[in-house]
C-alpha cells in the first residue's frame, strides 16, 4: 500500500538566508559561483527531468503526483532546497535539511515494475537525485555560462559536493570526486536505470509543461527544455523520448550563451526565478545577493551546524 503524501517539500524559511554563518562553502567558493549563475535554471530543469530515470523515484513523484497537480510549488521548493544547501547559512541548511528527510520518510510505497518497495529517503536514490543535480548544473555553466571552472576550481566543486551530501541520507563515501568519477557512476547507473510510461509522462510534463499550470511555467519550460536536452547524452534522449535535431542543439547554444549574459544582471536574475520557478527561489536569490556579513563569518560543516541546530541540539542555540 502506499503511502504517500500530498505535503509540501518544506515550508518557506522563516529567517533570511545568511544570519549566523556563511554556510558551508562561502564567499568565493565555486558553488557559490555556480549555482547562483543564470544557467543554474537550465541545469535545474535537466537534473528534475532526469530524476525519472531511476525507478524508485519515478514511482515516488507519480504516486505523491505534486508535479502535476502544483507543478510550480513543488520546483520551486526543490530549486529552494539546493540553493538553500549552496549558499543559505548553516542554520537555515540543516532546518530544511531535516525537514525535507521528514517529509520524504512518509513517501514510501511500492515500484510497480520490480514490486518492491521504495522510499524517498533510500540513499541510492537520494545519491542520484545529488548526482544528476550537481553535475547538471556544472555542465549547463559550461555550455551556456562563463565555460569550463579551473582544475583547482572543479577539483573544490567536488569535494563540496561531498560536503553538501552529509546534508541527505546518501553516503558521502559514494559520491563522485572528479569529472571522470561521475562518468564512472553514470556507466555504472545505466543498466540500472529505466523509462516507464509514467516516467515519460513525468520528464514530457517537467520539459514541456502544459499551458493550464500558468502562462510562465509553460513558456518558461519550452524555453528551456531545448537548452536541457542539447546538454544530454543520446543515450538518455533515446530512452527518456525527447531527442530533437542536432541543428537545434547547435543553434540554442549561442542564443543561451546571450541570455546568460544579459541575466548576469543579478537584479533581473532573481526576478526571471521568481516568474519562471517560484517566489521562494526569487526570493532567496534576492537576500543572496542582498545579504549582509552574518553574525559568524567563517563555514563550518554539516556536522558541526547539525551539533549547533539539529533537531537534538540545545534549544539555547538558537538564541546565537
Amino acid at each position: 500500500m502506499t503511502t504517500a503524501t500530498t505535503r509540501p517539500q518544506f515550508a518557506a524559511p522563516a529567517r533570511t538566508i545568511r544570519e549566523v554563518d556563511y554556510g558551508f562553502f562561502g564567499p568565493g567558493s565555486p558553488t557559490w559561483k555556480v549555482w547562483t549563475a543564470p544557467t543554474a535554471l537550465v541545469g535545474f530543469q535537466r537534473a528534475v527531468t532526469l530524476e525519472h530515470f531511476d525507478p524508485a523515484l519515478t514511482a515516488a513523484v507519480a504516486d505523491v503526483g505534486g508535479i502535476y497537480s502544483d507543478p510550480r510549488g513543488r520546483l520551486d521548493h526543490t530549486f529552494a532546497y539546493f540553493l538553500i544547501a549552496a549558499v543559505a547559512d548553516s542554520r537555515m541548511a540543516i532546518e530544511a535539511s531535516e525537514h525535507l528527510m521528514r517529509v520524504h520518510a512518509k513517501a514510501t510505497g511500492i515500484e510497480p515494475i520490480s514490486g518492491k518497495r521504495y522510499s524517498a529517503n533510500n540513499p541510492d536514490s537520494q545519491l542520484w537525485i545529488h548526482v544528476t543535480g550537481w553535475h547538471s548544473v556544472l555542465k549547463c555553466y559550461e555550455m551556456y555560462g562563463p565555460g569550463k571552472l579551473s582544475a583547482a576550481e572543479e577539483k573544490q566543486y567536488w569535494a563540496e559536493c561531498i560536503i553538501a551530501a552529509e546534508l541527505q541520507t546518501c553516503k558521502p563515501s559514494d559520491v563522485p570526486t572528479s569529472r571522470e568519477e561521475v562518468r564512472e557512476y553514470f556507466a555504472m547507473m545505466r543498466p540500472k536505470l529505466s523509462s516507464s510510461e509514467r516516467a515519460h509522462r513525468g520528464m514530457h510534463y517537467l520539459l514541456f509543461t502544459p499551458r493550464d499550470r500558468g502562462f510562465s511555467l509553460w513558456a518558461g519550460s519550452r524555453l528551456v527544455a531545448p537548452a536541457a536536452i542539447a546538454t544530454l547524452p543520446m543515450w538518455m534522449r533515446e530512452t527518456g523520448g525527447f531527442d530533437q535535431p542536432k541543428a537545434l542543439d547547435v543553434s540554442y547554444r549561442p542564443a543561451m550563451r546571450a541570455a546568460s549574459a544579459a541575466l548576469g544582471n543579478d537584479r533581473m536574475l532573481h526576478q526571471v526565478a521568481k516568474r519562471f520557478i517560484g517566489p521562494m527561489t526569487g526570493r532567496l536569490l534576492r537576500e543572496h545577493l542582498d545579504a549582509a556579513i552574518p553574525a559568524n563569518p567563517v563555514t563550518v560543516s554539516p556536522a558541526q551546524a547539525r551539533e549547533l541546530y539539529g533537531r537534538t541540539a540545545p534549544r539555547a542555540a538558537d538564541a546565537g
